[in-house]
């Protein structure tokens, strides 16, 4: 739970709550993305998959064209089948990079091929929780990774639930049981 202990995740996902109403999507949130300076202060980089939403739109939405490349593993279903992004998929993508800093930077899926990867997300397979990881944050893991985009939580939301775990510390002595997911 060390890596739990301070608010870091909180003020990650304070960055990411900023750009959403800024009507992009980053389409590559990962730890390998996340810088951490001396004073532990995260900063989301690497830019170069983001691209501007459609505006005036009640579902605002970037769809890609076929070819590129995208990140299997913090990919949500609907961008890896339609290649549809929208601020759901950085939720989603958020949620794996919570599990990634909960396991202490294991790779999500492990040696799973990206097929494999793919068919385990369509038949509901969830990431397990890591080791001594808390059964409120694992929960809001699983939040992040519902299926059905309107289902995640919006990045506010994230926050919210992030600062109340932290503000009750109590809650985080509950941990998550190997095939809760």
């Amino acid at each position: 739970m060390g890596q739990f202990q301070h608010p870091n995740i909180i003020h990650l996902e304070g960055i990411i709550t900023a750009s959403c109403p800024m009507s992009y999507v980053h389409r590559d949130l990962a730890a390998r993305n996340i810088l951490v300076n001396s004073n532990l202060v995260c900063k989301v980089s690497d830019f170069g998959l983001s691209r501007f939403l459609q505006e005036n739109s009640s579902d605002p939405t970037y769809t890609s064209s076929l070819g590129g490349k995208i990140p299997i593993r913090w990919t949500p279903p609907e961008a890896i089948a339609f290649r549809k992004f929208t601020s759901a998929s950085d939720a989603w993508s958020y949620g794996i990079v919570m599990w990634e800093v909960m396991s202490f930077g294991e790779r999500p899926y492990w040696d799973m091929s990206n097929q494999d990867v793919i068919n385990a997300i369509e038949q509901d397979y969830r990431l397990p929780p890591p080791p001594d990881c808390p059964t409120h944050l694992h929960q809001l893991m699983l939040d992040c990774w519902q299926k059905e985009r309107s289902a995640r939580p919006r990045f506010a939301a994230i926050v919210s639930a992030l600062d109340k775990l932290i503000r009750n510390p109590a809650s985080l002595k509950i941990m998550a049981q190997e095939g809760a997911g």
